[in-house]
């Protein structure tokens, strides 16, 4: 249970398909836009799927789904590729050595 002042993560949509703008490619019109926003929860608690009030770190108050609690970064740069150390030595070589 989230409570007060924790970090979070909370879920909205902020335009449904059929209010979106015929602009948008047709796939992207049948689609929902979405937001998912950190924040810091104004309510006393709540739990994981309730509706609730964050402040962001730029001070704005957001409604939506809480999904998450302590969210951090999960991205990464991806798998090892093997090319990438030889090509970090010819660099390393260019830049720094070699007869030049």
């Amino acid at each position: 249970m989230a409570k007060r002042g924790d970090w979070v993560r909370i879920h909205s949509i902020v335009l449904k398909a059929a209010e979106r703008t015929a602009r948008l490619p047709e796939d992207t019109q049948k689609c929902d836009l979405q937001q998912w926003t950190k924040g810091f929860l104004q309510d006393e608690s709540a739990n994981i799927g309730e509706k609730v009030t964050v402040k962001t770190a730029a001070n704005r108050m957001v409604k939506g789904t809480l999904i998450e609690e302590g969210p951090y970064y999960t991205h990464s740069y991806g798998k090892f590729v093997p090319e990438f150390i030889e090509i970090d030595r010819q660099l390393r070589e260019i830049m720094f050595g070699g007869d030049k």
